[in-house]
C-alpha cells in the first residue's frame, strides 16, 4: 500500500505539466528571486556558492559526489523507512504516515501554486546572473549518450521547486531516525544537511524552497496528535468494511 502511494505521488507531481500552457500562466518565479537575494545579501546564495567553490581545485570532485547525492535522494527515504520497519517496527507506521503526508502535502502545493526553480529562471533571463545546473552537466558526463533518455524518464515537473520535497523528506526521515537511536539520527541528519546544501548549489532550489520544506516539515509533525483521532477512525471503518467484504 505504501509502495502505491508513493507511485500515487509520482503521478500526481507530473500531472500538472501535462499541459504546460495552462500551468505557464499560474507559474510564479519572481518571489523566490526576491526571497533569496535577501538571503544573500543582494546575490542568489546559489549563485555566490557556485562562483566561490569554482576556485577550488577538485571542484569536479565534488560536483560529482553532491550530484549523487542528489541522485541518491529517489532511495534514501526508503531505505531510512525500510530500517526503521526491521529494527523498530512499532515506530514504522508514524514514520511512514508522516512521510506520506508531507509528499501529499506538498503535492498539493505544487498544484496551487507551481513556482520555477532557480535554473529555470536563469535560464529565461530572470535572475539576471547565471545559476548553472550543475546536475545536468555531471549527468551527460556521467552516463553520456544514455543520459537524454534517463533525464527525460525522470525530469518530471520542472515547476515544483516550493516547498523543496528533497529536504522536506530528508529531513522528515531524519528526525524519525533520531528517534531510534543516537546513530541513526546522526546518519539521517547528515544526509538531510548535505542535500539541503547540494540543492541550493546545483541550482536546483532557492534557499526559500529548503524553509518552506522545513516548515511543512513542522506543520506535519505538530499537526499529527490533531489528525490521529480521523486517521484511526478512517481505519475502523476500513477494516469493517474489509470483514463484510470477506464475510
Amino acid at each position: 500500500m505504501y509502495a502505491l502511494q508513493m507511485w500515487a505521488f509520482t503521478m500526481v507531481h507530473e500531472l500538472p505539466y501535462d499541459d504546460p500552457d495552462g500551468l505557464r500562466v499560474r507559474l510564479r518565479v519572481r518571489y523566490p528571486i526576491v526571497a533569496d537575494r535577501a538571503i544573500g545579501l543582494g546575490r542568489l546564495p546559489s549563485v555566490r556558492l557556485q562562483r566561490a567553490l569554482a576556485q577550488l581545485p577538485r571542484i569536479a570532485v565534488l560536483n560529482r559526489f553532491l550530484t549523487w547525492v542528489h541522485w541518491l535522494w529517489f532511495l534514501e527515504p526508503y531505505v531510512a523507512l525500510s530500517f526503521i520497519l526491521i529494527r523498530h517496527p512499532d515506530r514504522f507506521p508514524r514514520a511512514a504516515r508522516q512521510l506520506a503526508a508531507v509528499f501529499d502535502l506538498g503535492c498539493g502545493v505544487y498544484f496551487a501554486a507551481p513556482t520555477a526553480p532557480p535554473w529555470w529562471a536563469s535560464e529565461q533571463g530572470h535572475t539576471g546572473e547565471e545559476v548553472r545546473r550543475i546536475m545536468v552537466e555531471v549527468g551527460e558526463e556521467t552516463w553520456g549518450s544514455a543520459w537524454p533518455a534517463m533525464y527525460k524518464a525522470l525530469g518530471g515537473n520542472p515547476w515544483a521547486a516550493m516547498p523543496s520535497l528533497h529536504f522536506a523528506t530528508s529531513s522528515t526521515v531524519a528526525m524519525c531516525l533520531a528517534e531510534t537511536g543516537r546513530t541513526a539520527g546522526i546518519a539521517g541528519w547528515a544526509y538531510a544537511l548535505t542535500l539541503g546544501f547540494a540543492l541550493v548549489y546545483l541550482g536546483e532550489h532557492y534557499v526559500t524552497d529548503l524553509a518552506a520544506g522545513a516548515a511543512l516539515v513542522a506543520a506535519v509533525r505538530r499537526g499529527e496528535p490533531l489528525a490521529e483521532p480521523a486517521v484511526h477512525a478512517v481505519n475502523r471503518r476500513l477494516r469493517s468494511l474489509e470483514r463484510l467484504a470477506t464475510g
